[in-house]
């Protein structure tokens, strides 16, 4: 073999094995580090809500105002290169007497080319829900769960009623390209929280950071004592919780900027939690199956019930 051509072989070799290597971790690799850890104390969340009285809420509706489509190893590292569905979903709480929404979705010019589904209807119902809600909460600072609410066109009219935390007003570079109005945020009071909260009457806040630095997970009983747990984006499939895997590498690393471990320290939590406590929906941020799932079981209505909302009048 002339020499030239050893030389080439070997610089392929070489590059085949460092490609192949770059591929693995940033593609395939999601192994549970040993460090990873979360505490989350079900027991102390149910004890906090029945030391809370009032009317709990008797229903959950859900609207899907969007999706997204990614391939299957963005949303589980190592599921291959298939599109997966990535929808964007807005909940609604409803009590006797007013509304909690959770998570605002985005409009389209804030999804743009990015969207492969946009349904203005879903939009605009949220948007109606926004303007009577008692309490508005995001579960983080990402641009399709804090989006709408950047958008609404009463913004200081819900403010009042919204109660974004410390860490998700003070990171919105998280949020771009949803951005608040210049302005729109002076003088306004955060929400600040040690690791739970009770926010409304069966409604508990769970500080959950890694996906973002304002990360939180939603605990929600109903009245005939259902209970939901809504995760936002520490999972975007609930497959990730299934598997212990987080979302590849490459975009946790550079596109998400997370903190993986903290994240994998979550999954591990959850995965306990449904292993325990079956009985609790998990509510992943972006899984159609589990939402299909829950609407089918009745457990969520789908679209949110405005015919008796009244829109403000413009001033």
């Amino acid at each position: 073999m002339p020499n030239g051509l050893r030389i080439a072989l070997a610089a392929l070799a070489v590059l085949i094995v460092v490609a192949g290597s770059g591929y693995y971790w940033f593609i395939v690799e999601s192994h549970m580090p040993a460090d990873a850890d979360y505490a989350l104390d079900i027991g102390k969340i149910r004890r906090m809500v029945a030391a809370v009285p009032g009317d709990k809420p008797e229903n959950i509706e859900v609207e899907k105002v969007a999706a997204f489509s990614f391939p299957a190893t963005a949303i589980v590292a190592g599921d291959g290169w298939a599109p997966r569905d990535m929808p964007v979903f807005s909940y609604r709480l409803v009590y006797p007497e007013g509304g909690v929404i959770i998570d605002t979705a985005l409009n389209d010019k804030l999804g743009g080319g990015n969207l492969v589904a946009y349904d203005p209807d879903a939009f605009a119902r949220m948007e109606k829900a926004m303007a009577s809600a008692s309490l508005i909460v995001i579960t983080h600072e990402h641009m399709d769960h804090i989006g709408g609410l950047t958008v609404h066109p009463d913004l200081p009219a819900i403010l009042p009623a919204t109660r974004l935390t410390r860490e998700q007003v003070d990171h919105p570079e998280r949020s771009v390209p949803a951005r608040f109005p210049d302005g729109a945020l002076d003088g306004y009071e955060p929400l600040t929280y040690e690791k739970y909260v009770v926010v409304a009457p069966g409604v508990v806040l769970v500080k959950a950071p890694g996906h973002s630095p304002g990360s939180q997970m939603v605990y929600v009983q109903e009245a005939d004592g259902s209970e939901f747990l809504f995760i936002g984006d520490v999972a975007w499939h609930f497959r990730n919780i299934v598997t212990q895997r987080e979302r590849a590498r490459l975009i946790t690393q550079f596109y998400l900027k997370e903190d993986r471990n903290a994240v994998f320290g979550e999954l591990a939590a959850l995965k306990d939690l449904s292993d325990a406590e079956p009985e609790i929906a998990i509510v992943p941020g972006h899984d159609g199956e589990i939402i299909g799932g829950l609407i089918e079981a009745g457990a969520f209505s789908e679209g949110f019930d405005v015919a008796g909302i009244e829109t403000p009048a413009n001033p």
